[in-house]
């Protein structure tokens, strides 16, 4: 059983991670660790071990599918949970991330409200 008490939010767009940490924390009730970049959810993943990783997939630089296989070859965050974000949500689309690893996708725009339902009945337990 996974018992989520720290989510981070993995994106480029300052709005969305605004709106996200709002959702998580005042409505999921978690506590919420942001990160802007690829790059950034790497070092801070590892410092900050969160319970799930919500992860963007199109950021410029180190885009979601690279950061995903990064975050999986630190010993760190091996294991943790990952979610990806994306507005492209075509099947093939959530097929290949399903086929890497991920946990589920979650079509964005997302609604505030009902986030922390959507990541609720993606998390196992």
């Amino acid at each position: 059983m996974t018992t989520l008490r720290k989510v981070m939010l993995v994106d480029d767009e300052e709005d969305i991670r605004a709106i996200g940490k709002l959702s998580l924390g005042r409505v999921g009730g978690w506590e919420t660790v942001l990160a802007a970049s690829g790059n950034e959810a790497l070092t801070k993943a590892a410092a900050e071990q969160p319970d799930l990783i919500l992860l963007d997939v199109m950021m410029p630089g180190m885009d979601g599918p690279t950061t995903f296989a990064k975050l999986r070859e630190q010993p760190a965050t091996a294991a943790t949970p990952i979610i990806f974000m994306t507005a492209k949500v075509q099947k093939q689309e959530v097929a290949r991330y399903l086929e890497l690893g991920a946990l589920g996708v979650i079509g964005k725009p997302f609604d505030p409200m009902t986030l922390p339902q959507e990541i609720r009945k993606l998390v196992p337990g």
